[in-house]
């Protein structure tokens, strides 16, 4: 049935086929926090738990996705709710860019597929925690503006104003199996509202790990600066999730040094297609090449200064 059809194109299908299987249960999981979040976390919560000190409430984000254990598959709809219920940018674009690699899942992902050492995880760790410190900490002192999309601004503000002042007597009105439904609601509409950025990247990611070569981008790579911007984009073009990425790095080994697989395992769970395309559905364009590029900065500086350490 399929014979007529050129080898590559069914390559390509194979690949996005594969990807959305791998994404698919992690972006499930990411919708049901978001629905948890919006219907069991208070704005009060929110407020006892991020300090309101700018640098520590970007450390409180680095470090709380430890307890929210998704990929970057569906990390943003979960940042994008916690912002709506009153987290700061700052502290939620840090948890944004460490939740899909310090969460316990990633971490030992990383531990067994190289060799069940820990050098690996642990400057993987430390280098996300190094980029959302330091990326969180620019958008909290230097970038001037809300950084959601207008369409988010403004059913927060309606939200606020007509509920705001009931919102504790509301959620206690409402019995659990109540919420348990309205949650289960509002992760079905965030399925369906993230779901079309994921087939779009998807297919994207599999028509560029079909048509440009591992081999051709890796006869580039010669040099420590070279390999190290080499393994970020093929992080970003492959766009694999964060569950399984380490293995893939993993098989590098032989070809690229420890800095530059570590620079690939700290950048694609915080760039790669799918999720450029997730945040373009939320964030504004200007304030998403913000992010781009101070992650991408501090991430090669990382890498680079693991050259003089490693």
């Amino acid at each position: 049935m399929f014979t007529h059809l050129p080898h590559s194109f069914l390559q390509m299908n194979t690949i996005f086929i594969s990807i959305l299987i791998e994404a698919l249960p992690f972006v499930l999981i990411g919708v049901f926090i978001a629905g948890f979040i919006q219907m069991f976390i208070s704005e009060q919560f929110i407020a006892r738990i991020i300090p309101k000190n700018k640098f520590l409430a970007v450390i409180v984000g680095s470090v709380i996705g430890v307890f929210f254990p998704s990929c970057e598959c569906g990390i943003v709809p979960i940042v994008r709710n916690l912002m709506l219920k009153g987290v700061p940018l700052h502290a939620g674009i840090a948890f944004m860019l460490t939740a899909p690699i310090i969460n316990p899942v990633v971490v030992f992902s990383t531990y067994v597929a190289f060799g069940s050492t820990w050098e690996m995880p642990i400057l993987r760790i430390v280098g996300s925690l190094v980029v959302a410190i330091i990326v969180g900490n620019a958008i909290a002192y230097f970038y001037k503006g809300t950084g959601l999309k207008d369409r988010f601004l403004r059913v927060e503000e309606a939200v606020h104003e007509e509920t705001h002042p009931h919102e504790h007597h509301h959620h206690h009105k409402l019995s659990f199996s109540q919420k348990v439904w309205h949650t289960l609601q509002h992760a079905v509409d965030e399925f369906f509202s993230v779901g079309k950025y994921l087939v779009f990247g998807a297919l994207l990611a599999a028509a560029m790990q079909t048509y440009i070569k591992t081999s051709t981008l890796s006869a580039i790579g010669h040099g420590p600066v070279l390999s190290i911007l080499l393994m970020m984009v093929l992080a970003f073009l492959l766009s694999l999730c964060s569950e399984a990425d380490a293995f893939i790095g993993a098989s590098f080994r032989s070809v690229f040094s420890t800095q530059s697989i570590v620079a690939f395992l700290v950048f694609g769970p915080m760039l790669d297609i799918k999720n450029l395309l997730m945040m373009g559905s939320t964030f504004k364009a200007k304030f998403i090449l913000y992010i781009v590029a101070g992650a991408t900065a501090v991430v090669f500086l990382y890498a680079l200064l693991l050259i003089f350490i490693v």
